[in-house]
């Protein structure tokens, strides 16, 4: 199978498409890295202030360690010197459902299109440019906690649940049918950063599940009523966490993103990697 993979460079997902790289390098053909900070987005100081206006202060942390301090790190980056030594294309992608994007796919001709923590949203035509269509790896138990920080919410609740989804690629984020889902035990006190670079790691078994599936031919899904959309957190909800003691960020998850590796207890035990899927199909 010949894969587009499209994600973006930042703490929560770094180690996750590394290992997936490394297992599946030979079938894909084309990765399309998003900027977070592009300028289409507004930047990195007008996205600063919009989310200091929309979350609080207690936000920025959270956006600085896992989004921002990845991209200080000096010479190439770990995605860009993976593709070059697998000699795989890597396309900027300003917009995905420009021109330059549709080019790129086009001559990749890839048979399916994989998400992994990617900010931009797949127009039908842009998809249909695969033929079997795109899936994406999301680090919650959908339909719960659609939106770009689930953890965040999941950890919000009264009792966290975590888990991952993997799930058919719509026009709507985090709407398309779920192909698989497991439940992801993670041990109290972990941060949200931690916890969502925990999940797409555990994520990873259930992607080779869904790809092998795919590979054989047309999988079942379910699609199930959208919950709410779960933005970028009010400062209510962050007030709230921190009265109970739950953090966003910790000093682990800060040596993290400076690229010395994942902290003990932020990555799924083999019991959690092993713990059977929810399977549909």
């Amino acid at each position: 199978m010949r894969i587009a993979l499209f994600t973006l460079e930042a703490a929560p997902s770094e180690e996750a498409v590394a290992r997936f790289l490394d297992r599946h390098g030979g079938e894909v053909v084309l990765i399309g890295r998003s900027d977070p900070f592009r300028p289409a987005a507004g930047g990195a100081l007008r996205q600063g202030w919009r989310h200091l206006r929309r979350s609080g202060p207690r936000l920025l942390p959270f956006l600085w360690i896992n989004y921002a301090l990845p991209g200080l790190r000096p010479g190439p980056t770990r995605l860009a010197r993976i593709a070059a030594a697998r000699g795989i294309p890597l396309h900027a992608v300003r917009d995905v459902n420009g021109p330059e994007t549709a080019a790129a796919i086009r001559a990749a001709r890839p048979d399916l299109i994989l998400s992994c923590h990617f900010d931009q949203i797949f127009a039908a035509e842009t998809l249909a440019l695969a033929p079997l269509g795109g899936i994406n790896l999301h680090p919650s138990l959908l339909p719960r906690h659609r939106g770009p920080v689930p953890t965040i919410w999941a950890l919000a609740e009264e009792t966290p649940r975590f888990g991952v989804s993997v799930h058919r690629l719509v026009p709507r984020i985090d709407a398309g049918g779920i192909l698989a889902q497991r439940e992801v035990p993670l041990p109290p006190g972990t941060t949200a950063s931690a916890a969502a670079r925990a999940l797409h790691l555990a994520g990873l078994p259930l992607l080779a599940e869904v790809l092998a599936r795919l590979g054989r031919g047309p999988v079942d899904e379910i699609v199930p009523a959208p919950l709410p959309y779960c933005p970028f957190p009010p400062p209510a909800l962050l007030r709230g966490l921190a009265r109970r003691g739950r953090r966003l960020v910790d000093a682990g998850d800060l040596r993290a993103a400076l690229g010395h590796g994942l902290e003990a207890g932020s990555s799924p035990s083999a019991a959690d990697i092993n713990h059977p899927a929810r399977r549909f199909g």
